[in-house]
């Protein structure tokens, strides 16, 4: 059987080890068994390097720079599901041979399911009844059974959210890049579309990809586009919504609720204005923990390592031009 040569980023001896234990490189250990268990080789940073793996944070300009001078390395596995840090890195290392992969997909169920969570939570108003000190009296909930839901991005995450939603009967919006119709969905609309579908809707979920086209995708003017009883839940990126719009929004009751798993800033500071609004409902990034995503990271890692065995194709390419 072919093997090949793989580097698992931070090494031990990086500086991102401290004690023996990797900071921000929760996936170095399940990355190395995922190698071995997928017939490749363990091996230092360098010449015979055919593969590197990042299980977690490495410093951007050393691995450009790693890039640049070990010219065999055919795939570089990047151990999140949205690469909008890497992208700098990807577009300056950019070289025919060499491909970027990413996670994308292979954590969509934890996270879909925690903006089904979310989702539900701030139709119902828990956000409110979690932080309640007596019996309240005033009725508050909306249902999500045949409500009208929008998801921004048909990526892994936003088609398994219109998979988890089938049975509460909802009729789905899908808003993507371009015009193909998601399987599923009742209607199908392009990114530019976005405000003409924003009146109708009980729910909005953002589950797109941060780019330089996305960034502050939600603002005032779609705020003001969406019904007073509307919650707006995102999972993606906190830069995709305009925060300052938001607590606006919020304040005016422009819209009901929203249930956020990302910020910006992030983490978001004691004090800021989001953590006292009634309808915010704010959980620190976590719609998937480490033990949810250690199994499907390697899982993405064994895949990616038998395909260059197999001279096959790698899954979760990223388009470094557009980003994702």
């Amino acid at each position: 059987m072919t093997s090949i040569a793989v580097t698992v980023l931070p090494e031990p001896d990086s500086d991102t080890v401290r004690d023996g234990r990797p900071r921000d490189a929760w996936g170095v250990e399940p990355a190395r068994r995922a190698v071995e268990q997928a017939g490749g080789r363990i091996v230092p940073l360098g010449a015979e390097t055919e593969m590197v793996v990042l299980g977690g944070r490495v410093d951007q300009e050393a691995l450009r720079a790693s890039l640049a001078e070990h010219r065999g390395i055919k795939v570089v596995q990047l151990p999140s599901a949205g690469v909008d840090s890497y992208v700098d890195t990807m577009r300056a290392s950019a070289r025919d041979g060499l491909v970027f992969t990413s996670a994308k997909g292979a954590y969509s169920a934890p996270v879909a399911e925690h903006a089904l969570a979310l989702t539900l939570a701030t139709l119902r108003s828990l956000q409110i009844r979690a932080r309640a000190s007596s019996w309240e009296r005033q009725e508050r909930g909306i249902s999500l059974n045949g409500s009208r839901v929008v998801i921004v991005g048909a990526g892994g995450i936003g088609t398994e959210l219109l998979r988890l939603l089938r049975p509460f009967d909802v009729h789905v919006t899908m808003v993507r890049r371009t015009q193909a119709a998601v399987d599923g969905a009742d209607r199908t609309i392009t990114t530019d579309e976005l405000t003409d579908a924003l009146p109708e809707a009980d729910v909005v979920v953002v589950a797109a990809a941060l780019t330089g086209t996305t960034r502050s995708l939600l603002g005032a003017a779609e705020f003001a586009a969406m019904k007073p009883t509307a919650v707006v839940v995102n999972i993606a990126r906190g830069p995709l919504i305009d925060t300052d719009a938001l607590v606006e929004a919020l304040e005016n009751g422009r819209i009901g609720a929203a249930g956020l798993d990302v910020t910006d800033p992030e983490p978001l500071p004691d004090g800021h204005p989001l953590w006292s609004l009634p309808g915010a409902l704010i959980t620190p990034h976590q719609a998937n923990t480490n033990d949810m995503t250690e199994p499907l990271f390697q899982e993405r890692v064994r895949e990616n390592v038998q395909a260059l065995i197999d001279g096959s194709d790698p899954v979760g390419v990223v388009d470094v031009e557009q980003g994702y």
